[in-house]
């Protein structure tokens, strides 16, 4: 949890409004498909659990914050100005609605979404389906 020390007090914000500000910030960024927590995200989006942290993780020390952002992105973007462009986001917003500040904004590229040949179905490509053991 992250304090900020105001003259009447301390505010205290939790990790989990950190990471739903970074999840909105994320999602303005064109080219982003979707976010992507993994394994524990997709078991939880079975049973109907959805969230604006999906593939979000927030790292508080006082008054800084480290934000890693596990995303999947649209096919046919540039993946470091797509990444670039959502650490940018996050660092604004972040720091523009808490008053912490950012100091680490992390981005993970764990797949892209492309779009069928034959219609306007989409699916997901990560890693595994790429690298063979």
């Amino acid at each position: 949890m992250a304090t900020c020390t105001k003259d009447l007090g301390i505010v205290e914000i939790s990790d989990e409004v950190i990471a739903a500000i970074a999840g909105l910030a994320t999602l303005k960024v064109k080219g982003v498909f979707s976010m992507s927590g993994g394994v524990v995200d997709g078991i939880t989006d079975v049973i109907g659990k959805k969230s604006l942290t999906k593939g979000i993780k927030v790292k508080s020390e006082e008054e800084n914050v480290t934000i890693d952002a596990n995303i999947i992105v649209n096919y046919g973007n540039n993946i470091p100005e797509v990444s670039e462009n959502i650490q940018k986001q996050i660092k604004e917003d972040v720091e523009e609605y808490t008053g912490l500040s950012a100091i680490g904004v992390n981005i993970h590229v764990l797949g892209i979404n492309r779009p069928e040949k034959s219609g306007d179905e989409t699916i997901d490509v990560t890693a595994d389906d790429i690298i063979q053991p």
